[in-house]
């Protein structure tokens, strides 16, 4: 799952980067709602992962199905992203609400637990994680 992180972080950094040059160049209305919000599909897909990677080491010594661990962790993030998004609170910065951020977190929480239920992740009975 780190992996995957260290691939999205980069596109995330990268569109927040490029983000107030283009949009000085005033393009199309699809570019810029683009732009503006995909940062909230990659912060969503990195909420899943992390929440997930944090709950299988927190349960690695109860008795909780990794699957069960994968829907709660998205649940978490889902709360966090979308509270935020409707500006219930600030804890990701000063937000300023928009559908289409809304839509991208939405989509990003979906593609993060696509993600983990590809990937199967679990720790290792044996691992020394505590």
């Amino acid at each position: 799952m780190a992996r995957v992180q260290l691939l999205v972080i980069p596109i995330f950094i990268f569109f927040k980067a490029i983000r107030p040059s283009v949009l000085k160049n005033n393009p199309p209305e699809f570019i810029q709602v683009f732009l503006l919000s995909f940062p909230n599909f990659c912060e969503a897909i990195i909420g899943v992962l992390t929440v997930t990677m944090i709950g299988l080491v927190l349960t690695k010594r109860l008795k909780i199905r990794n699957q069960t661990i994968y829907i709660i962790a998205t649940i978490l993030a889902a709360i966090f992203v979308i509270t935020q998004e409707v500006k219930i609170h600030n804890l990701g910065g000063n937000n300023i609400y928009d559908p289409y951020d809304v839509v991208f977190s939405i989509i990003g929480l979906i593609v993060g637990f696509l993600i983990i239920s590809w990937m199967k992740p679990k720790i290792q009975p044996n691992s020394d994680v505590n």
